[in-house]
């Protein structure tokens, strides 16, 4: 059987949100543009678009938010909606299945609502064709009854901002892409702007922490606010039950090292996979489907979730033959480059 890291709830530096974290995240989402910690590019371009349309007094135009999981997408929607003022609803591309879903959603839209639709890179092709009118021209085409009686009608929608967010901006079709008037990349975050947002986390849920604690935990966190948060929950678990209760350095490293998360963040799926491309295919090129049966992992998976942070820490490198394993990735392990391996980073 093939495993999917994406729905494990057992990973702790998956970046995919686990359902019982729902509330405790909801809890830490900042609310406005000005509390978010980070991205500062597409915060800048969000901040100068929402002051437009709000000076305009029309509806925010749709944007689209990609990048990998666990950065914000969800949470930047939110505020958007705050800094609107305006409603807001949420729901997935998997949730839509039938044209009666979309259907009923876009009819019920309010003005300048805010329709958050993620995971857009799973929407059925038939219902992606249904959105575009509504985007453009905020129009809807319903057919009524069935067979030669069958008529169309067009019914008129409120203008409304579309936000959509997807990890595989790739798999969206030019058309849909020329729909959203803003595009925002979402980027891994630094240690530093992870440190503040666990020493905000951590002063929200009323557990103490240090400078150096926060900084420990953050540089475990694979780039990602979620991982920091999750791995606060855990290292503020083992700081009650054998520490003080407050987390320091020594406190968070002892917490972390048991939960075998190691410097890099890497876990025990982490080194598996490197070590599986080192030692097996020498270092590599190997290709993603040779790789992903060799772990009996999701290719999509692989995309997704491991593959954009190794790379990101220049652990993995994608040639056109396959993933190759970095001299970084060696040092790490500890291990010898081979000589052909040496000849293709020197």
């Amino acid at each position: 059987m093939v495993h999917n890291p994406k729905d494990d709830p057992e990973r702790l530096v998956s970046a995919a949100r686990a359902g019982e974290e729902d509330g405790f995240e909801l809890k830490l989402r900042p609310r406005w543009l000005r509390e978010f910690i980070g991205q500062s590019k597409a915060k800048e371009q969000l901040a100068i678009a929402l002051e437009a349309a709000k000076s305009r007094g029309e509806a925010l135009d749709h944007v689209l938010l990609f990048g990998p999981p666990g950065l914000g997408k969800t949470t930047l929607a939110t505020i958007i909606a705050n800094e609107m003022d305006v409603g807001f609803q949420q729901t997935s591309g998997p949730a839509l299945q039938i044209q009666g879903d979309l259907t009923a959603i876009l009819t019920n839209v309010r003005e300048k609502q805010v329709l958050f639709l993620d995971e857009i890179h799973r929407l059925q092709p038939v219902l992606e064709e249904k959105l575009y009118t509504a985007l453009e021209d905020y129009k809807l085409d319903i057919i009524i009854g069935q067979g030669p009686a069958a008529r169309t009608h067009v019914m008129e929608i409120r203008p409304f901002t579309f936000v959509a967010a997807t990890t595989r901006p790739g798999l969206l079709s030019s058309p849909l892409r020329s729909r959203f008037g803003i595009l925002l990349r979402l980027e891994f975050y630094t240690e530093d702007e992870l440190r503040i947002i666990v020493e905000r986390s951590a002063e929200v849920l009323g557990i103490p922490i240090d400078a150096d604690g926060a900084a420990e935990i953050a540089l475990r966190s694979r780039g990602t606010p979620r991982i920091a948060n999750r791995l606060l929950r855990r290292v503020r678990d083992y700081a009650q039950v054998r520490g003080t209760g407050a987390i320091d350095r020594a406190t968070a490293h002892a917490a972390l090292t048991m939960l075998e998360v190691d410097a890099h963040g890497f876990d025990d799926i982490d080194r598996r996979l490197m070590m599986t491309i080192i030692q097996k295919y020498d270092g590599g090129p190997v290709g993603i489907g040779t790789l992903a049966a060799t772990l009996a992992e999701d290719v999509d998976a692989l995309e997704e979730v491991y593959e954009p942070f190794l790379i990101q820490i220049g652990f993995l490198d994608r040639t056109p033959r396959g993933r190759v394993a970095t001299r970084l990735a060696y040092e790490h392990f500890g291990i010898g480059m081979p000589n052909k391996q040496s000849q293709l980073f020197s």
